[in-house]
């Protein structure tokens, strides 16, 4: 069977292959880096799941969102009931849970190096500023409120727009609201985030 022809068999695909490439190389220079394989592991599941999660922050507000606005426009035109009906509940799916799996491999993370604690105090807990906590605390923090928005204030409230819950009309406009603005609030967000996780690895301190 070709592991090409379905979504779970080819990132399954592609973490064996991952795994190969780990394996011939040893302990050469990309197991090298940081501070041992259960750091360079568990960073690469953060960005992983980050990936899937932003990457469909970006789709939402970038492309879904602009586009159903268009469909609604255009008189006679295809509408946009197959994306709310087909897209979105998958696109959801992926994106919810991708931030929770983001979440917690970055606790992960920040627990293995000792940090979990003093990254969410930002590097104030001792008598000098810690940098680094800083720096990733400051990302931390961001990407709790932005998983928080995800399952408490989106997700809840697009079941309600998308059908899956029943709602009034009135109901279902508070919920479209709702979630436009906790998802362009996360979207905002989304930008410091990476700039603290991408500068707390390659030497950006606050």
């Amino acid at each position: 069977m070709n592991p090409l022809k379905s979504v779970p068999g080819t990132i399954i695909g592609g973490f064996v292959l991952a795994i190969i490439i780990l394996l011939v190389t040893g302990d050469g220079p990309i197991t090298a880096i940081g501070a041992g394989k259960a750091n360079a592991i568990l960073i690469w599941l953060h960005v992983f799941a980050g990936i899937i999660w932003i990457g469909l922050l970006y789709y939402f507000n970038f492309v879904q969102v602009p586009a159903l606005g268009d469909a609604a426009n255009d008189d006679g035109g295809p509408g946009g009931a197959g994306i709310t009906k087909y897209v979105a509940p998958r696109a959801l799916f992926w994106f919810r849970w991708g931030a929770l799996a983001t979440w917690l491999t970055g606790a992960a993370f920040l627990l293995h190096r000792g940090e979990f604690a003093n990254a969410f105090m930002l590097g104030l807990g001792g008598q000098n500023v810690n940098a680094y906590a800083m720096t990733i605390g400051i990302g931390a923090w961001l990407g709790t409120i932005m998983l928080f928005n995800v399952w408490v204030l989106i997700w809840p409230n697009q079941k309600k727009v998308l059908g899956m819950v029943e709602a009034s009309a009135d109901e279902i406009a508070k919920a479209k609201a709702i979630a436009f603005t906790a998802s362009r609030s996360n979207t905002l967000m989304s930008i410091p985030l990476i700039m603290s996780m991408v500068g707390a690895g390659h030497g950006f301190a606050m």
